[in-house]
């Protein structure tokens, strides 16, 4: 049985008394300790920001400090919002995040489609592809270790990264001018899942450019995993804290920028029929890795949207004890 195992943290779920959200932050640092004792390939964090549920803003933050507590599992950003960050302090943060895990670092490049986050971050939405742009050519100029001229002035960024050519990344995208934009620079171009036909796009632009890239999808398989081993009875008590974080990421939808397969649900019946959150047994997630070909990831989102972290434990543990220690990981 060849898989592996993913863990999503993405803190949405804001308490409004700080020392339960000082308990979930700290909890979630713990998780990732215990996911990489136990095998899991990756650790993945996000990036959103002014959100009612208190998806996390800072993820390079958080991925410092999982990285400091971690040896082997890879740790990586679904999505960076490069946009809305100075790019020298930007390149400076990833060539430290690169040198302290190793090389375990990566990150998607996202552009944003909030212009509330815009605003918070007093950046100008109507700038926000040639502000993508800038950032990436500052990143991989500045990652080359040599002095380069940047607004009228010679500056060196240091420290050099470990990994070479530069620390691991994609540009993410939804949309046609995503794909020609990571095929411009080279990049391999991570859209999401059901917009497969943006690989043409992003083909036809490498060919033009005469180079060569790479296209990762997300497995289409994947669902947001919870463990249980009764998972009626957990759906019964989990559903509000799924429902959470799924209304309010659906609430940000913008015509003209599509995400097939994350529609706005309202009920639990709803969410269930459509499968972005499951509730497995042990012996089901067994199941799973037995039927699926090569390539499976289970993801497990223990914390979804303000689960208690008694609760999130709960199912870590379960999944560590009754699936890993059966089934070996890829």
């Amino acid at each position: 049985m060849t898989f592996s195992t993913a863990l999503r943290i993405n803190m949405t779920g804001l308490s409004p008394d700080p020392r339960e959200e000082s308990k979930r932050y700290r909890a979630a640092i713990e998780m990732a300790a215990f996911a990489d004792a136990r095998g899991f390939s990756v650790v993945s964090v996000e990036e959103h920001h002014g959100a009612e549920n208190g998806w996390l803003p800072a993820p390079l933050l958080l991925a410092g400090m999982i990285a400091a507590r971690t040896q082997r599992i890879a740790v990586n950003v679904t999505a960076l919002l490069v946009p809305l960050y100075d790019p020298i302090r930007l390149a400076e943060e990833i060539a430290i995040l690169d040198l302290v895990s190793g090389g375990r670092f990566s990150f998607v490049a996202g552009m944003g489609y909030r212009p509330l986050e815009f605003a918070a971050l007093d950046r100008d939405w109507d700038e926000r592809g040639a502000r993508m742009d800038h950032v990436l050519e500052t990143l991989l100029t500045a990652w080359r270790g040599e002095p380069f001229l940047y607004n009228g002035t010679m500056i060196r960024v240091t420290p050099t990264p470990l990994t070479k050519p530069h620390p691991p990344f994609a540009i993410g995208g939804m949309t046609k001018a995503a794909a020609r934009r990571a095929a411009r620079f080279g990049l391999p171009f991570y859209p999401p899942m059901g917009l497969r036909d943006l690989e043409v796009v992003y083909r036809e632009e490498l060919a033009k450019h005469g180079k060569r890239g790479l296209v990762v999808y997300p497995d289409e398989a994947n669902a947001m995993l919870f463990v249980d081993e009764d998972p009626e009875r957990a759906w019964h008590e989990l559903a509000p804290f799924f429902l959470r974080e799924a209304r309010e990421y659906a609430s940000w939808r913008r015509e003209g920028v599509p995400r097939p397969g994350e529609e706005p649900v309202e009920t639990t019946l709803a969410l269930r029929a459509q499968r972005r959150y499951e509730i497995l047994t042990p012996e089901q997630c067994l199941a799973r890795i037995r039927t699926s070909g090569p390539g499976l990831t289970l993801c497990l989102h223990p914390l979804a949207g303000g689960i208690p972290v008694e609760r999130a434990w709960g199912s870590l543990e379960l999944y560590a004890e009754k699936v890993l220690a059966v089934a070996s990981p890829a």
